[in-house]
């Protein structure tokens, strides 16, 4: 983590969000099948962990797949399954490997029993580790995410749980998939998009947005870097700062 004092004294942000966009484009500029692009893009994640590590930030989320992704053509979801297993597989080893903590965010129910299990095995064994916390977006949508929340204090309403008088922005916190995350101080976005997609908009309301033409497979630590560099230029006066 010293590294991080090495930035020409610039402040981390702690928690970095990335919008991974750009994988099938990139592939297509290539004349290569989508699902090659997020091969690629997985890459590029494992790369950006290491080097956020490196940097000084302590949480990194990425949108993996939302809640809209089913709608792709059948034969990608697929791919994307097929991978996300495949990664599941690797990342017990490579968390620990790496002290990483592991979390998935977003609704498990439509996910198949194997990825769900694999889910809550890589949770289970990368628990206890100190170093980044990585938290991956995974059929996801932030309005989703938001409904469960409210029909979870709505059963606990009902159970004697909590009361009305007990409703605030804290304890619907605790309701939501990030509710042991800080918030993001940085979103990241490639790709060119300047739209956050459903996309922890709870989360994103003191949040610093910086967009990227450049296509995620192609990110670098260069570019994670400039992002920070921005973060730096901007003037933080919400609650004092």
């Amino acid at each position: 983590m010293g590294d991080s004092m090495n930035l020409d004294g610039m402040k981390i942000p702690q928690h970095v969000a990335i919008i991974l966009d750009g994988n099938g484009r990139w592939a297509k500029k290539r004349m290569m099948p989508r699902n090659y692009g997020h091969v690629q893009g997985s890459k590029t994640v494992e790369k950006i962990c290491e080097e956020a590590y490196h940097m000084g930030i302590k949480y990194l989320t990425v949108y993996a797949f939302s809640t809209e992704n089913w709608t792709r053509p059948k034969e990608e979801v697929d791919a994307l399954m097929k991978l996300l297993r495949n990664y599941m597989k690797d990342c017990v080893r490579t968390s620990n490997k790496n002290n990483m903590r592991v979390r998935i965010l977003g609704d498990r129910s439509k996910l198949s029993d194997d990825i769900r299990e694999s889910i809550e095995e890589l949770e289970k064994a990368s628990a206890e580790n100190t170093g980044l916390n990585f938290q991956v977006a995974l059929n996801y949508g932030s309005r989703d995410e938001m409904i469960r929340g409210i029909k979870q204090i709505a059963g606990d309403l009902q159970a004697n749980k909590i009361s009305l008088d007990d409703i605030d922005e804290k304890l619907f916190n605790n309701y939501l998939d990030t509710k042991d995350i800080p918030d993001p101080d940085l979103l990241i976005r490639t790709s060119g998009e300047q739209r956050v997609s459903n996309f922890m908009l709870w989360q994103l309301a003191y949040t610093e947005f910086y967009f990227i033409d450049t296509l995620w497979p192609d990110f670098t630590k260069d570019d994670l870097l400039k992002a920070v560099q921005y973060y730096n230029s901007r003037s933080r006066r919400f609650g004092g700062v």
